[in-house]
């Protein structure tokens, strides 16, 4: 027998107010690791939290990761809403990421002046389709077969990596890169442009600002961001009402793959500067906590893919200072994610009370 049972009315402000709950506990939970590993917990948290902030590089360092993140929580937040669950973004940020990286490669050394002109919109364009279509492949496969989404957005995460593995080690390997499973140096004309001198943030991130106000709209005004509501919270009610499920599936799996490969334009073309192995530090599975932690709302994914983005940062910056492991980052977004999802359980379900039997 269950020992939870649905509250009548779960509260909303506990609703709105458990990931903060999930925020506290998660510090809590790292001062007693910090404890255990044998370090001061304020002097590791003021190591985790604050100095990464401390420069202007480090303020760089935190939007540069941040904008991934929130890019892709957004798109992910569409199908979420829907019940739609994509949980391979990280396959197609990869996809985004190869297609953009393809047409840098294709384009590279051309003396066309209106080439350079064209390589970085090419290689956007080429991301969002790369992206979309590896979304694309699973929503044809839940309307087509009924096959479930999570599992195959998660399972076409290991193709992408491996196609991408492939053209690296292969095709794409940079002649002079003594082996490295990496291709040349992307040109100038195939990059982001730097928004500040001396720093590595870049105009990728006026992409993510373009999402954020756009989704807000979609939210707010978009009578099919009703219908996807509708859709996830009361399927029978939606599909009375004649809202299409395979248009939701299609068009959550679409856009949240589109965000995605948008994100690994933003890496190729950015920091990464090539396409290589480690495109991405696992920013498409992180986001999935970024969605959840914000309440899928586009301004609270803002506010949560800035505290992700920190503990990415925090995580390097304690690998260095107190030789921790770089696992420490995956702990902390584990934790974070574990109490996220302890506190919404609390919220919609109670302990059940036991019985009493007459004597």
């Amino acid at each position: 027998m269950s020992l939870l049972e649905p509250r009548p009315a779960p509260s909303q402000w506990m609703r709105l107010l458990s990931p903060l709950l999930a925020c506290v506990l998660t510090l809590f939970g790292g001062a007693i690791l910090f404890w255990l590993l044998g370090h001061n917990p304020v002097l590791a948290f003021r190591v985790f939290f604050i100095d990464p902030l401390n420069s202007a590089n480090g303020l760089s360092e935190w939007l540069l990761k941040a904008s991934p993140l929130i890019l892709i929580a957004q798109g992910l937040a569409v199908g979420f809403r829907a019940r739609v669950y994509n949980i391979g973004a990280e396959g197609q940020l990869i996809a985004g990421a190869t297609l953009a990286g393809g047409v840098a490669l294709w384009l590279d050394g051309s003396g066309n002046p209106l080439v350079a002109h064209i390589t970085l919109p090419l290689m956007i364009v080429a991301g969002a389709v790369g992206g979309g279509l590896w979304g694309a492949l699973p929503a044809l496969l839940k309307t087509r077969f009924r096959a479930d989404e999570t599992l195959t957005t998660l399972m076409l995460t290991y193709i992408a990596s491996l196609g991408l593995a492939w053209l690296v080690n292969g095709p794409w390997r940079d002649p002079n890169g003594m082996n490295f499973p990496q291709t040349i140096l992307f040109s100038d004309k195939a990059l982001f442009p730097l928004l500040f001198e001396g720093l590595r943030v870049n105009a990728s991130v006026f992409i993510t600002l373009f999402a954020i106000v756009g989704f807000w709209f979609f939210n707010a005004r978009s009578f099919l961001s009703y219908q996807l509501t509708v859709a996830g919270q009361a399927p029978h009610a939606a599909r009375y009402a004649g809202f299409s499920g395979a248009r939701t599936v299609w068009f959550s799996l679409v856009i949240s793959g589109m965000c995605a490969g948008l994100a690994g334009v933003g890496e190729v073309a950015g920091p990464v500067g090539q396409l290589n192995l480690n495109l991405s530090p696992g920013y498409g599975f992180a986001a999935i906590i970024v969605a959840y932690l914000g309440r899928l709302n586009p301004i609270g994914i803002v506010v949560s893919g800035l505290l992700m983005a920190l503990i990415y940062l925090g995580g390097e910056a304690a690998q260095v200072t107190l030789q921790l492991p770089s696992a420490i980052t995956g702990l902390f977004q584990g934790m974070l994610l574990f109490f996220l999802l302890g506190a919404d359980v609390l919220v919609d379900f109670r302990l059940r009370r036991p019985r009493r039997h007459p004597a």
